[in-house]
């Protein structure tokens, strides 16, 4: 039976030497490979031990009234979140349809007119953006319901801009928006070490404003997260 290069080969027309440097590459890549599976076994076994703690069982999968009252499957699975993500209460709905619908329910939750959103991480994605009405503010935007927002531009590598931020940062600043992914951006995504130096920064410029997180394509991608 021919080996696998040489039935790539045979079949594919695919050069021997093309296969060489897959296999080179990937030796040469084994080093991350191994860190990313070391991450993947860590936060599996914070899984388990969320669902252990919370003491999940065939109790919680029987069913319901519907009317959602002492309903102890959504409740476990609010508290198995909770318990994963270190936070001290999670919410977690099929009626939430994206992450963008998540955030537009936080922020219009927090803030009131007249209230200052500022973006520390530059531009918002598109979605998010419709949301704040920063192209075309609408009725229904954070904007058109009288909510200021303010955006500190990223630096030339792509960081938090923290000079930038204290300058916008008010007495009215009741909220500071973190994007941690990239979105459609090329800038680096930020990692909890960088997120956590930037709160602790904003912090201490005024302990009572809210930092807010989006952790959207973030989760399990180190041992801990942003909370």
């Amino acid at each position: 039976m021919p080996c696998f290069r040489e039935y790539l080969q045979q079949h594919f027309q695919i050069d021997p030497r093309l296969y060489e440097l897959a296999i080179q590459a990937e030796q040469e890549a084994g080093r991350e490979f191994e860190h990313v599976a070391g991450i993947t076994k860590f936060n599996q076994m914070r899984v388990l031990e969320a669902y252990r703690e919370a003491g999940i069982s065939e109790y919680h999968l029987r069913d319901g009234t519907g009317y959602g009252y002492g309903d102890p499957g959504r409740e476990g699975l609010d508290e198995v979140y909770a318990l994963t993500f270190r936070a001290e209460a999670a919410l977690v709905r099929a009626q939430i349809m994206s992450g963008t619908h998540a955030i537009s329910l936080a922020l219009t939750s927090i803030l009131r007119p007249g209230d200052e959103l500022l973006s520390a991480t530059g531009r918002p994605y598109d979605t998010l953006a419709k949301i704040i009405g920063i192209d075309r503010e609408t009725q229904r935007s954070l904007r058109g319901q009288g909510i200021v927002y303010k955006e500190a531009p990223l630096t030339e590598e792509g960081l938090p801009n923290y000079q930038k931020i204290q300058e916008l940062l008010t007495d009215k600043t009741k909220l500071v928006l973190i994007q941690r992914s990239r979105g459609y951006s090329w800038r680096p995504a930020l990692s909890v070490g960088e997120i956590g130096a930037l709160i602790r920064f904003i912090k201490g410029i005024r302990e009572n404003i809210i930092c807010f997180v989006d952790n959207c394509y973030g989760e399990f991608v180190e041992e801990r997260e942003p909370t």
